[in-house]
């Protein structure tokens, strides 16, 4: 007789959670099999289940990447892998040997492999591109990097998580249906945004072709180091669209012509959420003119934004403390003096009032000074003058409109693009705003990358290793993206909400969303077959059935899965 709490023999009982619903997606898009077939090998586990054994372990939710052989300890390979595999499986002289095997094929080509065959199984928007890089620290010295080893240069660069004391890689990303990577890889640590730009863009018609895409047919999309002599005739016949930065005259040029005429196309919100009433939505209104660029015209979009940009901002309020400083040390000093003759002193105030700034003007009387003989008045009250000098009362007033034309100027700035205005590829201001906002998505993907919960601080000894990793990475990034995307895609298709957070409907769930509703999912298995340890709710379900799955996706690893 069994005693309560004991498991019988021949049962497993696993505590699975949102797993199962991860592995349904590796195999949706046969990860396994399209690693396999580009880098064949004779290990007795394959590369492909290794890397999707890591790829599991990193969407756990867990401290990922560490004592794999733990992790895999609670959990029914079969049903997670496809096959069955001892947790020892995946020691780390294993797990080393893949990643060596992955790095010899090539880690880019190996997830732009996995990431063309995914993004061909499911219906994503291709007509804007996105793309972005970002810093990923490491601890340790990595002294046998250099920029002629054949691997990841890691080392000192700017850090975009203000740690220049931390050596660094960098990863590079470009999307499609705004956050679903297509292309990425590792780069130097020191290698800068304009030249990595500039490398992709010499074959991103290359890249686009493969989905069917000729040059023209899609639009690139990218942060501010686009913007170079360089890659803007780099782009060649491909459209895009970036921020020009300030310090170029032509953006300054243009806010001010825009902010002077007052002539603007309100946009208004464009968040698909609610906010919070204590910080309301920002409000967008735009404008468009042209802007001339070593030589070439472009479109250009001046974008007003309720939201002023707090670095420039903050700027002006320190441009106004040093004009307002400036000025008021001319006004002490001049106030100083006494003048003999009243013509003296209207020429000193001349001057002075000529020593404006930008953003104050100075305010200037004159004002007698009379002195009197020392002593006593006398009775009759008329006392005794002995001179007259003239002096100068002044002060600082700020230029109220031209302050007022900074702040505002503080909460613009320009898209720069060539896509026009008219025929098949024609975008208004307002598409071009919405599509460059989009960009967001990219920049959510790179928290992802850096979540202490998704990695932890990166370790690996050879920076070959550190090379695939990254690419492993941007592979649990595509299937957690791809979740996603089936959630509001079928949320878009029936008009139908799903329960979000605090029990509340919305329109916009996300993968980690969906994986809280899993929480404490037990599948127990016995004798080959697997059931629920209780039934599904009702929430979990319309999850299921929004990402196109069933409760036997979940529990029988071999059934096939319809991926439209």
């Amino acid at each position: 007789m069994v005693e309560m709490g004991e498991i019988p023999d021949g049962m497993q009982v696993t505590r699975a959670d949102h797993l199962p619903i991860i592995a349904a997606f590796c195999r949706r898009i046969d990860l396994v099999e399209t690693i396999n077939r580009v880098v064949p090998t004779e290990m007795e586990v394959s590369v492909g289940i290794i890397i999707q054994g890591m790829v599991l372990d990193i969407l756990s939710g867990r401290s990922p990447l560490y004592r794999l052989t733990d992790f895999f300890e609670h959990q029914d390979t079969e049903l997670l892998l496809g096959e069955e595999v001892s947790p020892t499986s995946f020691n780390d002289t294993t797990v080393a040997r893949a990643l060596d095997a992955v790095f010899n094929v090539g880690a880019e080509k190996v997830f732009n492999t996995v990431a063309f065959k995914a993004s061909c199984l499911f219906s994503i928007e291709k007509q804007h591109v996105h793309f972005d890089t970002t810093s990923v620290n490491v601890w340790g010295n990595y002294e046998q990097c250099s920029p002629d080893s054949g691997s990841v240069n890691i080392t000192f660069g700017y850090s975009k998580d203000h740690r220049p004391d931390l050596k660094q890689f960098l990863i590079k990303m470009l999307c499609v249906g705004r956050n679903i990577p297509i292309v990425g890889s590792c780069e130097d640590g020191n290698t800068s945004d304009k030249a990595i730009n500039n490398t992709l863009l010499s074959r991103i018609s290359q890249h686009m072709a493969k989905y069917g895409l000729e040059p023209g047919a899609f639009v690139y999309v990218a942060d501010a180091a686009m913007v170079t002599e360089d890659n803007l005739a780099t782009i060649g016949e491909n459209l895009f669209l970036t921020r020009l930065p300030f310090s170029y005259n032509e953006a300054n040029r243009v806010v001010s012509e825009a902010i002077d005429e007052n002539n603007w196309e309100e946009v208004g919100a464009l968040n698909e959420t609610p906010t919070a009433i204590k910080r309301p939505p920002a409000r967008y209104r735009i404008t468009e003119k042209t802007v001339v660029l070593y030589q070439k015209q472009y479109r250009a979009v001046v974008v007003h934004s309720s939201a002023h940009d707090k670095r420039r901002t903050n700027r002006i309020d320190r441009e106004i403390k040093a004009s307002k400083k400036c000025v008021s040390k001319l006004i002490s000093q001049e106030i100083k003096q006494e003048f003999y003759c009243r013509a003296d002193a209207e020429s000193a105030a001349s001057r002075l009032r000529q020593s404006e700034t930008e953003l104050h003007r100075v305010s200037v009387s004159v004002e007698e000074k009379i002195n009197y003989a020392r002593g006593r008045p006398p009775k009759n009250g008329t006392r005794k003058v002995t001179s007259v000098r003239y002096v100068l009362k002044a002060q600082a007033e700020e230029k109220a409109k031209d302050i007022e034309k900074k702040r505002d100027e503080a909460g613009c700035f320009v898209l720069l693009t060539n896509v026009p205005r008219q025929g098949d590829m024609a975008e208004t201001g307002g598409e071009l705003l919405h599509a460059y906002k989009e960009q967001h998505g990219i920049e959510r993907n790179f928290s992802f990358l850096k979540d202490p919960l998704i990695v932890n601080e990166l370790f690996l000894k050879k920076p070959e290793r550190i090379e695939v990793l990254g690419a492993i990475l941007l592979m649990a990034l595509l299937i957690w993206n791809l979740i996603e995307h089936c959630l509001r895609q079928h949320i878009r298709e029936n008009s139908v909400a799903l329960q979000g957070w605090d029990k509340k409907p919305t329109r916009r769930p996300t993968t980690f969303m969906m994986s809280t509703k899993f929480i404490g999912l037990i599948i127990i298995k016995m004798a080959g077959l697997r059931k629920l340890a209780t039934p599904l709710t009702a929430v979990q379900g319309q999850y299921l059935t929004a990402l196109n799955l069933s409760k036997q996706n979940l529990l029988n690893n071999h059934r096939p899965i319809n991926s439209s």
